[in-house]
């Protein structure tokens, strides 16, 4: 038995929870639906499987009256209302707990240019960036000279509020710009433009309200972009786990994972990632308050890895479902 999974025996749902109703919340509206609804599946199938009188919402469909009815809402409802803190305020406001970060958290790790700002202030490593709003138009010839300025070129163009790589692109000149701007305007009047960092793609999964870092994965996309395909399509993309690195390295990266989910205010579960140039600077770019439960998801490749299997790692984010004021 590995130590984190020792860690967590003790944390394993009382069986007197099982005669609650757990309400799994999933699909919803925003573009991030169809892996919400497989996340949300998975996790229901999973309480099934473990006796949990489990029911299946989502939240297009007589969301309200259905919503009275649970006892603990378990969330699997990515993007919009979902990761940003709206459905955590409507729980609060009912009085039902639920898993995951709690309103502020949520609000604060699905905005990317403000969870930036926070791990600058926290001297955590992320590239450098500009931000950029519309509002009467978009000059590009300002916008050029001031990633002449902060960045240079190549860079990444994401949406400010998106998950799942929707609306991302990698640019590499003032040519391709403008597209990407314009693409990523599609999902958000502000974005983030980011200085593209070349190297190893790492994620770190934690969980637990005294969090604890599950081990390091590293991601070889076999396009060699880890875009919405590649995250979501059996067989195109290569995961390393535990991550080979050195003990120093591991150490410094799990630390700094722990340290963005405090930072953040995340609580039970959320996914780090991170891009380890060739100098072994390990610069954070994003963190993730719903991580994907789907088969070729994170969260639970690094669960596995320490021992935890996936009805297991359903069981302990159930376990620390709660009120978050």
């Amino acid at each position: 038995m590995s130590d984190l999974l020792k860690k967590f025996q003790n944390l394993k749902v009382r069986e007197n929870k099982k005669s609650l109703k757990i309400g799994v919340i999933a699909g919803g509206v925003s573009s991030e639906r169809e892996i919400s609804l497989l996340t949300g599946k998975n996790i229901y199938d999973s309480l099934l499987r473990s006796g949990y009188n489990a029911v299946f919402i989502d939240p297009v469909d007589d969301f309200f009256k259905r919503l009275k009815e649970v006892n603990i809402a378990f969330l699997a409802l990515h993007g919009k209302y979902g990761e940003d803190g709206t459905i955590q305020g409507l729980l609060e406001f009912a009085g039902i707990p639920y898993t995951g970060s709690g309103i502020l958290g949520s609000a604060i790790a699905i905005n990317k240019i403000l969870s930036k700002k926070i791990f600058q202030c926290e001297n955590i490593l992320t590239p450098d960036y500009i931000e950029v709003e519309l509002k009467n138009g978009l000059e590009l010839s300002e916008l050029k000279k001031l990633l002449d300025k902060k960045t240079g070129y190549p860079v990444i163009v994401k949406p400010n509020t998106e998950g799942s790589t929707i609306g991302v692109s990698i640019v590499d000149n003032d040519s391709q710009l403008e597209s990407a701007v314009n693409e990523a305007l599609k999902y958000d009047n502000r974005i983030l433009i980011e200085k593209y960092i070349k190297g190893r793609e790492l994620t770190v999964s934690i969980i637990g309200n005294e969090p604890i870092a599950l081990p390091i994965i590293e991601i070889k996309p076999k396009s060699g972009f880890y875009d919405y395909e590649a995250k979501y399509t059996s067989g195109m993309t290569e995961y390393v786990v535990p991550a080979e690195l050195d003990d120093k390295l591991t150490g410094y990266i799990l630390e700094t994972a722990v340290k963005c989910h405090k930072a953040l205010q995340c609580k039970s579960i959320s996914r780090v990632d991170f891009i380890l140039d060739n100098y072994n600077n390990a610069y954070v770019f994003e963190l993730n308050t719903m991580p994907g439960m789907t088969e070729t998801s994170l969260v639970p490749k690094a669960a596995k890895a320490a021992g935890i299997s996936f009805d297991l790692l359903v069981e302990i984010i159930l376990d620390l479902a709660s009120l978050k004021v």
